[in-house]
């Protein structure tokens, strides 16, 4: 039988936000081993990269310098300084209204800063190769959680077993560790998918994120580098599930003709650069955060629609509140009391998130003229209101006050 290792924390999951736990927990001086069973890809051109990309928002930055990351990351990141919500939903796909929402009026830093999730893979996995107290073993999974009350033994699938004060499930919305201890999940299927891709346009972006709404769910432009010269986009396109199968399956020039269409032509002809992804678009609640000896971080815990840059941003702020617990009092750590306390500093938040962009993604996806009509009165009511634009970004960063 093999040696039985020991360590502060097992986080499975190395995806962006296993990788992240990994780095925040070695960074506050905690053992760590992290395991997935699938190495991370981490170029851009290679099968199974993750061509999505992240706006980290204010409160996220903050946690990525405390993790070590944001030095690694900043080099490669769009500033965000404004949001843009346009309403094309007329009978032809044109602009119709426009409403900004500019950093500067809350914050003397930009929303976020947006960068691809592939190399966030690459950046974080150098950083965890320089910490020593960080074991990152890609191509191990979970295979096995036994809980008890000062303990968790985790068997991996190499068969190396561990002994561990605290699990991080950050595996994802069908977590098996979640799935091993038993908590039940809420889940609502929209029958909607998202195309993920890049391009380069005419136009340039200015550090504008903007997002498109007609009907089937939005069409999201967020900033990136230029590319080859030429001004560049991340775009994410959420369409009802045949339409998003019908475009993945284009020939490049009528996929590149429909998207500068879907655009509303805001950048003039887009030019894809990068092969197209599809990924199914669901809400997801865990209906606990926690079990004996386990957190739920991330997909593991909640899933959301890719609107707002509200998803990694949500599990970086269950990662936050749980390492302010275990920072508070480490010998506490992975504690009956430490994960009761992360449970109710973090699910209340996390429901009434998901609620709100579950109504977002319904009002975006309404194909009927006289609903969308509807959707252009009330966005255009919520937007013109300061009070209002300026409470609705401060919500959307997840603070109450300028950052």
């Amino acid at each position: 039988m093999p040696k039985m290792i020991e360590t502060d924390v097992l986080v499975s999951g190395g995806g962006v936000a296993g990788l992240t736990a990994a780095a925040a927990f070695g960074s506050a001086g905690f053992s760590v081993i992290c395991v997935d069973p699938t190495p991370p890809v981490t170029d851009m051109q290679s099968e199974g990269s993750d061509l999505r990309t992240t706006a980290f928002l204010q409160p996220s930055r903050d946690f990525l310098i405390r993790a070590g990351l944001w030095d690694r990351l900043e080099p490669h990141a769009s500033a965000l300084q404004i949001m843009r919500i346009v309403d094309a939903g007329g009978t032809e796909p044109e602009p119709r209204s426009s409403h900004d929402f500019n950093a500067a009026d809350i914050s003397d830093l930009p929303f976020g800063w947006n960068l691809p999730n592939w190399l966030l893979r690459r950046e974080m996995v150098a950083r965890l190769a320089e910490m020593p107290n960080v074991d990152f073993r890609p191509g191990t999974g979970t295979a096995g959680v036994l809980t008890r009350e000062r303990e968790a033994l985790v068997t991996l699938s190499d068969g190396a077993r561990i002994r561990t004060r605290l699990v991080i499930a950050a595996d994802g919305r069908n977590s098996p560790v979640r799935e091993a201890v038993g908590i039940p999940v809420k889940t609502t299927r929209y029958g909607q998918k998202a195309l993920a891709f890049a391009v380069t346009h005419d136009v340039p972006h200015g550090n504008v994120s903007t997002e498109i709404h007609r009907s089937g769910g939005p069409f999201t432009l967020v900033p990136l580098p230029d590319h080859e010269g030429r001004p560049s986009s991340a775009v994410v396109w959420m369409e009802r599930g045949p339409e998003a199968a019908r475009l993945a399956a284009l020939p490049t020039p009528d996929f590149e003709a429909e998207m500068t269409a879907r655009s509303a032509g805001l950048w003039g002809p887009l030019t894809l650069i990068t092969r197209r992804t599809v990924w199914p678009i669901i809400s997801q609640v865990a209906e606990r955060m926690e079990a004996e000896r386990v957190a739920l971080v991330a997909e593991a815990a909640h899933v959301v629609p890719p609107i707002g840059a509200q998803g990694l941003n949500m599990s970086l702020g269950d990662m936050r509140a749980l390492l302010d617990l275990a920072e508070a009092n480490p010998e506490d750590l992975g504690s009956r009391r430490m994960l009761a306390a992360y449970h109710k500093a973090r699910h209340g938040e996390v429901r009434a998130r998901v609620a709100g962009i579950d109504a977002l993604n319904r009002a975006s996806m309404v194909s009927i003229q006289g609903l969308r009509d509807m959707r252009m009165r009330a966005l255009r009511a919520f937007y013109s209101v300061k009070p209002v634009r300026t409470s609705l970004m401060r919500a959307g960063l997840g603070t109450g006050r300028a950052g």
